[in-house]
């Protein structure tokens, strides 16, 4: 089987790099639509406004409706043809950055990533994850070309909620479990095609820098302070998971994501999903308890929630998050052993248990 390795071209990282859009999109384009969530409009506005004003290029800001439905995407396109933008910029958290990438895919033109928050690793990815009009997860669209820049700004990171923050933290520690997985099945990741060393090279140095860096990062943007901590950990979540993920495969952990959002309503982020389907994952796999205990206390002692309570799974639901995991539609065909949605119910009973004995 082929491998396959795929990489946004430039990544720019810092405190005050908002501010170095106007530049950046005149070296690809001319006319930018700027989609923001709506909670950050005004302070992404704010920090290009000045230096597009005296720049070349132009830009156009529109607020995104919220959810990354089809309806949403048409809308969008729909105003960036009218606009005549060559350039799409997805600005805010990981919905806004995918309804981004996918106008981008419907309309052409460059794409740039601009993440407000570290909560997830998909500012990178060449994934859009689409939801039906009711907030049920209606597929994803694996998109040709990555973003053509991605811009992380720490200042601006380091200010938004923290609990943010701990989710991506929260993702990112799947991605090298994920890529073991991947690589011990045989499976394919989203590049294409069997693992790279490259791609599980990155997943697990993203591991390492979260466990050394992720706590003091933490507790430094809780004071709304950039360190090099937040550095090195923003830069894990974002660059190395999100490289990770895409070219060493997703398992048993996002599968049990997707299956906890096909089953269950609940409040959890993207990234506490990811974190309790981690735990059971290891314990899918039959680790030693005192592994996936040391891994769920560091995980809690950062914020996570490590229990089915905690993450809104009620235990009368565990039986259709397992089987909705299973579907063909998930990451599950990349665990090893081939599980059924009875190893799995039994796995997600196990690490709930772990979580309730710490």
């Amino acid at each position: 089987m082929t491998r396959s390795f795929v990489s946004a071209p430039r990544y720019v990282q810092g405190v005050g790099v908002l501010s170095e859009l106007g530049s950046h999109v005149e070296g690809v384009g001319t006319t930018a639509l700027v989609i923001t969530d709506d909670v950050v409009h005004d302070v992404v506005v704010d920090g290009i406004d000045g230096p597009f004003s005296g720049g070349a290029a132009t830009y156009h800001a529109v607020r995104f409706g919220g959810e990354c439905t089809d309806a949403e995407i048409t809308r969008l396109s729909a105003i960036a043809r009218d606009r005549d933008a060559d350039v799409i910029v997805g600005a805010g958290g990981g919905k806004a950055i995918d309804v981004a990438k996918a106008v981008r895919g419907r309309v052409g033109g460059a794409l740039v990533s601009l993440p407000t928050i570290a909560s997830t690793d998909a500012p990178t990815s060449g994934i859009s994850v689409v939801y039906s009009e009711d907030g049920r997860l209606d597929g994803g669209i694996v998109h040709d070309r990555r973003p053509d820049l991605v811009l992380v700004d720490t200042g601006v990171v380091a200010r938004a909620p923290t609990r943010w923050f701990v989710s991506g933290v929260g993702d990112a520690l799947a991605t090298r479990f994920e890529a073991t997985a991947t690589v011990e099945s045989g499976g394919e990741t989203v590049a294409g095609g069997q693992p790279t060393r490259a791609g599980v090279a990155l997943a697990r140095q993203c591991y390492e820098v979260l466990r050394s860096s992720a706590p003091a990062a933490v507790t430094a943007v809780n004071d709304g302070t950039v360190t090099d901590a937040v550095e090195e950990t923003t830069e894990a979540i974002v660059l190395l998971s999100g490289l990770g993920f895409e070219n060493g495969g997703l398992a048993a952990a996002h599968a049990v994501h997707d299956g906890i959002v096909s089953a269950v309503e609940t409040d959890a982020t993207h990234g506490e999903k990811v974190c309790f389907g981690l735990l059971t994952q290891l314990v899918l796999e039959g680790r030693e308890t005192s592994t996936v205990r040391e891994v769920a206390r560091f995980a809690s002692d950062l914020g996570l929630p490590v229990t089915l309570d905690a993450i809104g799974v009620p235990t009368d639901r565990v039986d259709a998050v397992a089987e909705a995991a299973c579907s063909s539609r998930t990451s599950m065909g990349n665990q090893p052993g081939n599980p059924t949605p009875a190893d799995v119910e039994s796995a997600l009973l196990g690490a709930d248990d772990v979580g309730h004995s710490l």
